[in-house]
């Protein structure tokens, strides 16, 4: 896949990405995020980990299989979005609370469904690089 193709698909793919996690976010998302926050983090993570599951991680594991690519990005999306809800918006007070672990299993389940619903359009030849 080329440079090219990638920076073609991106947009629309972080479209379909934020449209199926954005809504898991607002109502997984723990009760002490206003609304707000929790739409911006639909937008925002995704802005921050997409390109580079998109552009970056297909270059560099051109040579990869599939399986691998998709181990190393899917596992690279969640933590990095984990990362940064964390650093954005936790607190010392949080740290280790059940509304820390569960804004980080909604985060994990939302990367989940994207992934799933990716894989589907895949599979059918509907959508995808």
């Amino acid at each position: 896949m080329s440079s090219i193709e990638l920076w073609r698909f991106l947009p629309l793919g972080y479209l379909l990405t934020i449209l199926i996690e954005t809504p898991i976010l607002m109502l997984g998302l723990s009760h002490r995020h206003s609304r707000l926050r929790k739409l911006l983090a639909g937008v925002w993570l995704t802005a921050c980990t997409y390109p580079i599951v998109t552009l970056v991680l297909p270059l560099l594991l051109a040579d990869s299989s599939r399986t691998a690519y998709l181990l190393i990005a899917e596992i690279f999306a969640p933590v990095g979005e984990c990362v940064l809800f964390w650093l954005a918006f936790g607190s010392r007070s949080e740290l280790g609370k059940p509304s820390m672990w569960r804004d980080f299993l909604t985060i994990v389940a939302a990367n989940l469904a994207s992934f799933l619903v990716g894989e589907v359009f895949n599979a059918y030849n509907w959508f995808g690089p």
